[in-house]
């Protein structure tokens, strides 16, 4: 499915924004998304049969979602952060009693009739995507490398004779360049222990998963104390071996005393494909 911007629609009127595909009626139901909020300023969340496939949709006003508005929208964090979390809120009540395709925030027709050829063209598709997830959910795992002792050979060491200090004996300066390295080749090995763990850790769980993605790292964690990603991965696992991730998540910390996060379960995000 395409999500195009209602660049022809008259101010005041209302275009289709789809959340989620489904299997039919009988898959999702409409208690679960009834009364959900939705977008903000959007009717009633609703269902829209299109033969074997229902899409969980919302009238919203076409003003809100067009290009300029959009992308002012998305330089403004909070603001953005409000819509995602609505987004997620109607996919997650669509998944509760069966599969369910997340689709991107802000996809969007001119109208049902629209948004039901949609369906229709691509129907074998999430046919297909809905088989696969079906029974699934999505883990996010994070391993950080570890924080660096707190032993004074481990910090920098600060350049002799600064500061108005009195001359270094001989040899000093050699000293000092050679405790630097030490510390940078301790900092690099620190760092190639944790990829090696990482890629244990990986291997390990893809194992257990009937997909995996591996997801940009980031240098150091925003709020994380300085902790930095070493592997960023998400996987795909039937609901009957939940309880072997975890399982496996813990006992992988114990026996490499690496930092391990997981999360979930969650709606399928990065297991659906372009739809």
């Amino acid at each position: 499915m395409t999500h195009p911007a209602p660049r022809d629609q008259a101010p005041g009127t209302g275009v289709t924004y789809v959340f989620a595909v489904c299997r039919g009626t009988r898959a999702v139901n409409t208690a679960d998304v009834t009364g959900l909020a939705g977008m903000p300023g959007g009717a009633a969340v609703r269902l829209l049969p299109s033969g074997p496939l229902t899409a969980v949709v919302q009238t919203v006003p076409a003003a809100d979602f067009t290009d300029e508005v959009w992308q002012s929208r998305l330089s403004d964090r909070q603001e953005i952060e409000t819509y995602a979390r609505a987004h997620h809120e109607v996919v997650s009540a669509a998944a509760v009693h069966g599969p369910a395709v997340p689709l991107p925030l802000a996809t969007l027709y001119h109208d049902d009739d629209r948004a039901r050829r949609a369906l229709d063209d691509e129907a074998h598709r999430f046919h297909g995507v809905l088989k696969r997830i079906a029974h699934h959910a999505e883990w996010g795992v994070k391993v950080y490398e570890p924080e660096p002792p707190a032993a004074p050979e481990e910090r920098e060491p600060a350049p002799v004779g600064s500061g108005g200090r009195e001359a270094p004996a001989p040899g000093a300066g050699l000293a000092y360049l050679n405790r630097k390295r030490g510390v940078q080749e301790r900092r690099e090995r620190r760092r190639e222990q944790a990829l090696s763990v990482a890629e244990s850790v990986d291997a390990e769980l893809r194992v257990l998963a009937a997909a995996s993605r591996r997801l940009r790292t980031h240098a150091a964690v925003p709020g994380g104390g300085g902790r930095v990603h070493v592997l960023n991965a998400t996987y795909l696992v039937a609901e009957q071996r939940a309880g072997e991730l975890t399982e496996r998540v813990r006992a992988l910390g114990e026996r490499t005393g690496a930092c391990i996060e997981l999360t979930g379960p969650w709606v399928p995000y990065s297991f659906v494909g372009e739809v």
